[in-house]
């Protein structure tokens, strides 16, 4: 498996290079130092009405550049996971490593796409995508070119001066991801970031997210309902059981890349689709 992992400043090279393969094996840890390394990680929230658990246990190491994708019935701690990972919310047992350092609040390294863009509205898109820069008090003369190298990657630049309103969901969307990636991360965190998105948009998009994780070499985890979109843009697709999460299985995905839509009518991924789909409506149905 190729996968980039150069971090790239403002330069961003079209073409990836060859790192040495993770195992993808039910989270055993790669032959390379994880980038992100889940270890026993646990969540339980107190309520009036008592304690609920919303994660067991989770063990599981992400390489770099690295592309994983997690899914799991709603309400299965897939978000909850992802949150811990941003080192928005705390774990209640288990230790999470990034980057080969123990988290205990945001790491630096770490950019995040959410569900809708929330992008400002009296911003316009170049300065949205800074707006990362300036909460973060870094220099703007050093990050203004990577933000319109960025923009230009992702085939803003004719919108860079507009305001939200006058972009699309798709290209607003694209405008978020430019902004978790404008401090340069190492890690890029989707939460469901295509979810509200037409069915035709959603899969332009998962073209352009593929280009760009080409690109910039990130290693990523994306939270999705949907198993295709997970198979397609996935090294591995991390299937999690019903609340309280757990991770069920781990399936590789060793479907050439770059990959084009054409690739959904490889009899391989339709195979490892209708596998995934399976674990599902043995217990539950996927909520896609």
């Amino acid at each position: 498996m190729n996968r980039p992992v150069e971090r790239v400043l403002t330069e961003l090279p079209p073409v990836p290079v060859k790192v040495p393969e993770a195992s993808g094996m039910h989270g055993e840890p790669s032959r390379v130092e994880p980038m992100i390394r889940f270890d026993g990680i646990a969540k339980t929230y107190d309520t009036k009405e008592g304690s609920v658990r919303s994660l067991d246990p989770v063990s599981l190491d992400v390489a770099p550049g690295e592309f994983v994708s997690i899914v799991g019935p709603s309400g299965c701690g897939k978000s909850t996971l992802l949150k811990i990972a941003a080192g928005l919310l705390p774990a209640t047992e288990g230790r999470l490593i990034v980057n080969g350092k123990p988290v205990d609040g945001p790491p630096d390294d770490i950019g995040m796409v959410f569900q809708s863009a929330v992008l400002l509205a009296w911003r316009d898109i170049l300065s949205n995508i800074m707006l990362q820069i300036e909460v973060r008090k870094l220099d703007r003369a050093t990050y203004l070119p990577r933000a319109k190298a960025l923009i230009e990657m992702a085939g803003l630049t004719d919108f860079a001066h507009k305001l939200p309103w006058q972009l699309s969901g798709g290209m607003q969307q694209r405008a978020a991801i430019c902004r978790a990636l404008v401090h340069d991360p190492k890690i890029l965190l989707m939460d469901e970031p295509f979810g509200a998105l037409d069915a035709m948009t959603r899969e332009k998009m998962n073209l352009e997210l593929q280009r760009i994780w080409l690109s910039t070499g990130k290693t990523v985890l994306l939270i999705t309902h949907s198993i295709p979109e997970a198979v397609f843009l996935s090294d591995r697709v991390v299937v999690m059981s019903e609340r309280p999460g757990s991770i069920a299985a781990i399936y590789d995905v060793k479907l050439p890349r770059p990959r084009g839509l054409d690739v959904m009518g490889d009899p391989a991924f339709a195979r490892l689709t209708r596998q995934i789909r399976s674990h599902f409506y043995a217990q539950g149905n996927l909520d896609e």
